[in-house]
């Protein structure tokens, strides 16, 4: 199974970083489309798939969430433009 950890654009500009096994579905759930729903997100969508990456393992994709919620938004940033 595939691990993805992303980063969302969320409709008042700020950035939501998690993990997921399905992109699709999870980024659905995030605008309503779908239940199961993130609490931070409800009141900022419509959200946009900013970046992701693709894991083997969820402690890989958990790890990545962590570094990545720990930069600075110009460093996410900079992680996206590349």
């Amino acid at each position: 199974m595939a691990y993805f950890t992303y980063i969302l654009k969320c409709s008042d500009e700020t950035l939501y970083t998690w993990i997921t096994t399905d992109l699709e579905r999870r980024i659905k759930q995030h605008n309503w489309e779908i239940n199961g729903w993130a609490k931070y997100t409800l009141a900022r969508k419509p959200v946009e798939l900013f970046y992701f990456e693709n894991f083997e393992n969820r402690s890989d994709a958990t790890k990545r969430e962590l570094e990545i919620k720990k930069m600075k938004r110009k460093h996410k940033l900079e992680l996206i433009k590349k």
